[in-house]
């Protein structure tokens, strides 16, 4: 099958079925007379793991080196376990950092209901973030020169 039969057979885009192949992880047979590139059951099979795999939290690097070792006749089990116990430390963290811009956020409409509005005055933009930041920086002890943004 080509790539848009494969992608429409899978609910996804040709442009990640091209991803992935140029990624490695599908190996279709290339007709020499045209060009087209066909996709066999077992690439079918690989992209559906790729698929799985992704939704789980794999990163393309993780699911390369899994079937990496899946190519070599070894278990990728030891190494699945590994990777997602990294994924899920990973998805905590950012968890929890959203967790805390999201009770910012709440506490910034809050305080914010109560201000009115204001012109900006000599270099301010408005008041509002700047003071809040302002005061987020005294109570914390945050900075937010450094980041890019």
């Amino acid at each position: 099958m080509r790539v848009t039969e494969l992608a429409k057979k899978l609910n996804i885009s040709p442009d990640t079925v091209r991803f992935y192949t140029r990624k490695g992880g599908l190996r279709p047979v290339k007709d020499a007379a045209n060009g087209y590139k066909s996709y066999t059951p077992k690439d079918e099979q690989r992209l559906r793991f790729i698929l799985g795999a992704r939704g789980l939290g794999f990163t393309v690097n993780d699911i390369e080196e899994i079937l990496q070792v899946s190519d070599n006749h070894h278990t990728p089990c030891p190494l699945v376990r590994e990777l997602i116990e990294q994924r899920l430390q990973e998805t905590e963290a950012r968890f929890n950092e959203m967790k805390r811009l999201r009770d910012r956020m709440r506490q910034a409409v809050s305080e914010w209901q109560q201000l009115p509005d204001a012109d900006p005055k000599g270099h301010r933009v408005c008041h509002l973030i700047e003071t809040f930041t302002e005061h987020d920086n005294v109570t914390q002890g945050n900075t937010h020169d450094a980041e890019p943004g």
